[in-house]
């Protein structure tokens, strides 16, 4: 027999034995099951190995878990705007800088962490920030004055909070001299840090023209736990109220007699 019709047909015998199905198997006889088996495990056995990837892949693949890397690490400064610890690149410690003098209560690390819960330090020294909706006063609207924390003195008024739905006590200014602001570099963004301006404490950010309709347009962002409410009590309010009174009583009464003598003189 030539040689190409043997190899033609040793070619249509291979196709058959693989085309084979497993219920045509077991009717085959021994001989031909072992054929088939044969015919198999030399295509198995030819089948080329799957490629590996080549360096340009890798490098391609390293590149883009790279570039994911940094991508990620570039959104930090939104999340860290409320969520991430932030520390002004000023150049000196929170404890270098409450000991320059520039404060009126000057505490090294150690005589804070006597005095502050742990969160606290953590927040109104190391700069950190609470999470959102997890503070007490995100959502109180109690009628009082905040205080700082660390120090006790008097920061926003109830009057001047308002809602603004970001997860944290919202201002839209602090009472006269009791806010300092400072430059905020974190992450490569510039903001404004505020802080007690008796003590240094890191209170939040103040953010500008986000539209709210304050009378400031600004909205001082502060920390819970920054804050210590002093709840107005009603019999003081009473008490204010009242001398109020008394002093325009007594304005008035000053002003009629005043007139009087005017009147007097004319005549």
């Amino acid at each position: 027999m030539p040689l190409h019709i043997s190899n033609t047909l040793l070619l249509h015998r291979r196709r058959f034995l693989l085309s084979t199905s497993l219920a045509d198997i077991k009717t085959l006889p021994h001989h031909r099951v072992k054929a088939v088996a044969h015919a198999r495990s030399l295509r198995t056995a030819a089948r080329p190995p799957p490629p590996s990837p080549s360096a340009h892949i890798i490098n391609a693949h390293r590149a883009n878990n790279a570039t994911a890397t940094i991508l990620s690490l570039s959104a930090l400064p939104f999340i860290g705007r409320f969520f991430a610890p932030s520390s002004p690149s000023t150049g000196i410690s929170s404890e270098e800088a409450s000991m320059s003098g520039e404060y009126s209560v000057s505490k090294t690390d150690e005589e804070w962490r006597a005095v502050l819960s742990r969160e606290q330090f953590r927040i109104l020294r190391q700069k950190g920030t609470e999470a959102p909706h997890s503070g007490e006063y995100d959502k109180s609207f109690t009628a009082g004055t905040y205080n700082c924390a660390a120090c006790n003195a008097p920061l926003y008024t109830s009057t001047t909070k308002f809602k603004s739905g970001c997860g944290w006590p919202a201002f839209y200014e602090g009472i006269p001299g009791a806010i300092k602001r400072h430059e905020d570099k974190t992450f490569g963004i510039m903001r404004t840090e505020i802080v007690c301006a008796n003590c240094g404490g890191h209170l939040g950010h103040v953010f500008k023209g986000e539209g709210y309709e304050t009378p400031t347009d600004e909205r001082h962002c502060v920390n819970s736990v920054s804050l210590k409410l002093k709840a107005e009590d009603k019999g003081d309010k009473q008490k204010l109220s009242l001398k109020e009174e008394l002093k325009e009583l007594k304005e008035k009464m000053e002003k009629e007699k005043k007139e009087k003598k005017e009147k007097k003189e004319k005549k």
